[in-house]
């Protein structure tokens, strides 16, 4: 496995911007920790990496494969 791309990535729910903007590489084997206060993107930032959900914009690569 050779880690995680997040780039530009966009979440929205009709005119609701969700996430904006992310960019983040995770390295094979890195510990990542995602906080935050209730209601800012959390899930659905990780529903996104796991590809249960599709960004609006931008891309996700996990093992160089887009989603």
């Amino acid at each position: 496995m050779s880690g995680i791309l997040v780039e530009h990535v966009w979440k929205e729910y009709g005119p609701q911007v969700v996430l904006e903007n992310i960019s983040i590489e995770i390295a094979d084997r890195a510990f990542v920790a995602l906080v935050g206060p209730s209601g800012c993107g959390k899930t659905t930032f990780l529903r996104m990496l796991l590809g249960q959900e599709a960004p609006t914009r931008g891309r996700i690569l996990p093992d160089a494969r887009d989603t």
